[in-house]
């Protein structure tokens, strides 16, 4: 499905890029934060 969309629509593909890169960052971000705290917490 977003092969097919990505194809039709070149012109929004740098942009799609961006966001992606954007929301696999704040994710591995939000997800490696999560994993410290839980350490923390568990240490203190």
């Amino acid at each position: 499905m977003t092969r097919l969309k990505t194809m039709r629509e070149k012109k929004q593909t740098s942009t799609f890029a961006k966001v992606t890169k954007f929301v696999i960052w704040t994710m591995l971000i939000l997800t490696i934060g999560s994993v410290v705290l839980t350490a923390v917490m568990s240490v203190m």
